[in-house]
């Protein structure tokens, strides 16, 4: 990144997906894959199923309501305000019964080529397994 970028309010590039609402402030390729930070508005019923990453490290800072992140050993609900970082190799979930909003941030991933990624894709992609689970493995995302 060679010059400063402004991304207010409601803007960045965005992908409305069935359970989230998300809005890239800061691409991975401005930072050469280092960071990302990922605006979420999160939709009643919100779940992310049970995953790790091998090299990126997740930051959930949570702006609105209240989000539930779901580890081996415990669950935390985290309230606005709060802040949850996921180190790799940390096997978690999450789920958003009421909706919300929070900042992710993402270390060493490239979480919004991957959304954009999952919105190129038809509906029978989603439903190959096989091509998912290339795809989340491509950008550091392990269900098994």
């Amino acid at each position: 990144m060679k010059n400063k970028e402004v991304i207010r309010n409601g803007e960045g590039e965005n992908y409305n997906y069935s359970q989230d609402h998300c809005f890239v402030k800061l691409s991975s390729n401005n930072t050469n894959g280092e960071l990302c930070f990922v605006e979420d508005k999160i939709k009643p019923g919100f779940y992310l199923a049970r995953h790790h990453h091998k090299i990126m490290t997740e930051v959930f800072y949570i702006l609105e309501g209240e989000v539930e992140l779901i580890f081996d050993d415990e669950t935390i609900i985290c309230k606005a305000g709060d802040t949850i970082t996921v180190p790799p190799n940390v096997w978690h979930a999450a789920k958003c019964e009421k909706g919300g909003k929070m900042l992710s941030i993402f270390k060493n991933g490239q979480f919004d080529e991957y959304l954009k990624r999952l919105s190129k894709m038809s509906d029978d992609d989603f439903k190959n397994q096989e091509l998912m689970k290339a795809v989340s493995a491509e950008f550091d995302i392990y269900e098994e």
